[in-house]
């Protein structure tokens, strides 16, 4: 974490800088064998292959963006967003950020024997507030996620999207310098997720950064300022969210 990424006069503030980041990782598979067969002759013999997550990627993003990142299945997009949170092993190159990164996915790390208001405290906790901070704000945490009398329950009793919804309260109750957004905001439902896309545009409005993947492109025509199309490990296209998405939709690859 650096204070100072870029002092560009005029501009504002260099909050994330990736240069030439090269991830590669392996991973083991067997096509033809059967169950008993990979059982029979255990996993150490399994094939592994060599998967390129992502190749020579260069990304700059400024105090106040809120980034999209596009693209199919598989295209480096998780990849690229831990390696920003400082999740994720680099086989080349680097990434600064400015300040401390927050990786909001879904399956965001909350205790799943607890129940949802002690999962707000522990969370408010975790991120460097106050016991007194924590209650000032817990019942407008409880009313923002919608979970009523449920936040008294053990989390492991909720649905996908009512853990998506804790998760994405709990992460925006003290707004992080880089908040990064992995289809967290999919499972939820409608009404939550406009609330939680004018909470973006509250974050992007105190100049931090948001990076968020999503499949929903008119989300990202909405909130977001640019958008990046990574494919097979390689950004296509980065520029405005309109033209990018675009472009996305019409599957225009010429001269990319």
């Amino acid at each position: 974490m650096v204070a100072d990424l870029d002092p560009t006069e005029g501009l504002p503030p260099v909050t994330i800088e990736v240069r030439d980041l090269d991830v590669r990782y392996r991973v083991f598979q067997d096509d033809s064998a059967g169950l008993r067969q990979i059982l029979g002759r255990g996993f150490r013999s399994r094939r592994s292959i060599e998967i390129h997550a992502l190749k020579s990627v260069d990304l700059t993003a400024r105090a106040g963006d809120v980034v999209g990142l596009l693209g199919s299945n598989g295209s480096g997009k998780s990849t690229l967003l831990r390696c920003i949170a400082g999740l994720q092993r680099k086989a080349a190159g680097s990434v600064r950020v400015k300040g401390e990164p927050h990786l909001l996915g879904v399956n965001a790390a909350l205790k799943p024997a607890l129940s949802g208001r002690r999962n707000i405290l522990l969370g408010g906790l975790a991120i460097g507030m106050s016991r007194d901070e924590v209650d000032s704000v817990i019942d407008e945490v409880i009313e923002f996620s919608g979970l009523g009398d449920a936040v008294l329950r053990p989390m492991d009793t909720y649905s996908s999207g009512m853990r998506a919804r804790l998760a994405f309260s709990i992460a925006t109750l003290r707004v992080p310098d880089v908040l990064l957004i992995d289809e967290a905001l999919a499972v939820g439902d409608r009404e939550f997720r406009e609330k939680s896309l004018r909470r973006i545009n509250e974050i992007r409005s105190t100049a931090n950064t948001v990076v968020m993947v999503t499949h929903n492109l008119n989300e990202i025509k909405a909130t977001c300022n640019r958008a990046i199309w990574l494919e097979q490990g390689t950004i296509l296209c980065d520029g405005n969210a309109d033209e990018v998405v675009e472009r996305y939709e019409r599957g225009d690859r010429a001269g990319l």
